[in-house]
């Protein structure tokens, strides 16, 4: 089975956390809410490929976020593709106010309580990955 390796973030403000909807314009995964997602690169550190992400989808600098806790890795089997899972390294991270700017991979972004990710649409395991931060 073949498997891609990917960050996924979840950034904490007050008692909501935020979601972004993934444009059409993406790959994979089109239109569904997700965390702040990114494939990691060669022998990059997922905790860099992170904060990386989390600046280019969201425009949060690194000063701005304080990491809460890494979970454990998953493995999460991808419907789009036959024989394909994804290796999810999941964070959570915390900031105070931010200021969302999206770039071309994302539409929308909401601020939501963690009960209220059933009502979304979301790409395979979120709420998996989601529980395993808390």
């Amino acid at each position: 089975m073949h498997s891609t390796k990917i960050v996924t973030s979840f950034i904490r403000n007050n008692d909501k956390l935020l979601i972004l909807k993934r444009s059409n314009k993406v790959k994979s995964m089109k239109e569904l809410w997700a965390g702040i997602s990114g494939i990691i690169e060669n022998d990059e550190v997922p905790l860099k490929r992170a904060k990386i992400e989390i600046f280019e989808e969201a425009g949060i600098v690194e000063e701005k976020i304080k990491l809460i806790k890494a979970a454990e890795e998953m493995r999460v089997n991808s419907p789009q593709y036959k024989n394909h899972e994804w290796e999810i390294f999941p964070f959570l991270f915390e900031a105070i106010n931010p200021t969302i700017k999206l770039n071309w991979e994302n539409s929308d972004f909401r601020w939501i309580r963690v009960e209220e990710l059933g009502n979304y649409e979301t790409v395979p395991g979120l709420q998996k990955v989601l529980f395993n931060l808390l």
